[in-house]
């Protein structure tokens, strides 16, 4: 008989915030359940969603009461949310606890207590970081403290692989591959959707500095003074939303250029078919989903050299 194990994922990206982090515990949590395992998830608060909730399948979440500091994650303190955390866990009685994202402050913060309360610890890193800017240097150090401790670590590539091993000084050897993958049932081309008129370049794309939305807003800009027959098809939300809205505003581009804002993952195929060309941008994608559904969609796609 297989064994049941009780999981945390923690990651400070969970739904109602919409992103492949967010679908990817989401996914991974459901198909756990239905291997019979237990499991919970553990985030903070987004807006009055408090307390205890439930999705399908009885996925029980937390949302923590504590307050974003900066770019939806909590302030990185390492030791505020101890008692929290750990009631959470002995609750639960937890087996494992499972962190995603190297940018999750929330995420570190519960492998290390997990790694003190003797629980074995999973990190799955999905970005790619750099190693000289400010940035960098303080989230690698993060990672180096996380990873010290932790059982297993898990990538989205071998390039990530390779970029964490790197930044967090850990043994290659507990460093494991799992690739992303996408229902290519769910995503499936429909040309007919497609203008005839123009051409249509899709993004979708939480939009924040390191997904590249200023060197989006230079390619729209550039893109459209150069070429008449050419529109811009953006789904996604952010802090950088302002930046895309203003270069709009300033070039007159309102009739070229549709920003749709936040997108239900049910409604990204719908928006993929209604374009020619996928634009991606990111500045830190491992393995980027966007792109694998856009793919999936029949795609000819317009990536950023990392």
């Amino acid at each position: 008989m297989n064994a049941v194990y009780k999981i945390c994922m923690v990651s400070d990206f969970f739904y109602p915030n919409m992103g492949g982090v967010e679908e990817h515990i989401y996914n991974l949590s459901q198909c756990l359940i239905s291997n019979g395992h237990k499991v919970v998830i553990m985030t903070h608060s987004y807006g009055n969603r408090i307390g205890v909730r439930y999705m399908t399948n009885g996925l029980k979440v937390y949302y923590l009461p504590i307050r974003v500091f900066y770019n939806q994650c909590v302030l990185p303190t390492m030791i505020c949310n101890i008692p929290l955390i750990r009631y959470i866990f002995i609750r639960e009685s937890i087996d494992i606890v499972h962190g995603h994202s190297a940018f999750s402050a929330l995420a570190h913060e519960a492998i290390l207590i997990g790694s003190l309360l003797g629980l074995k610890t999973v990190f799955t890193d999905h970005s790619l970081f750099g190693f000289a800017d400010a940035s960098a240097i303080i989230t690698n150090k993060f990672l180096e403290i996380t990873l010290s401790d932790c059982n297993h670590c898990i990538c989205v590539s071998h390039t990530g692989k390779e970029n964490t091993v790197l930044r967090g000084r850990v043994d290659f050897n507990k460093v494991s591959v799992i690739p992303n993958a996408v229902d290519t049932y769910t995503f499936t081309p429909d040309v007919s959707k497609r203008p005839e008129s123009n051409i249509t370049i899709v993004i979708v794309s939480r939009l924040v500095y390191r997904k590249g939305v200023d060197l989006m807003a230079h390619v729209i800009t550039q893109m459209c003074s150069k070429y008449s027959d050419i529109n811009f098809l953006i789904g996604g939300d952010g802090p950088k939303r302002w930046l895309l809205e203003e270069i709009r505003e300033r070039q007159g581009l309102q009739h070229r250029v549709t920003l749709l804002g936040s997108l239900e993952h049910s409604q990204v195929r719908d928006v993929l078919n209604q374009g020619h060309i996928f634009l991606n941008t990111s500045l830190t994608e491992a393995y980027c989903m966007a792109i694998v559904e856009a793919a999936s969609c029949g795609y000819d796609f317009t990536i950023r050299d990392l």
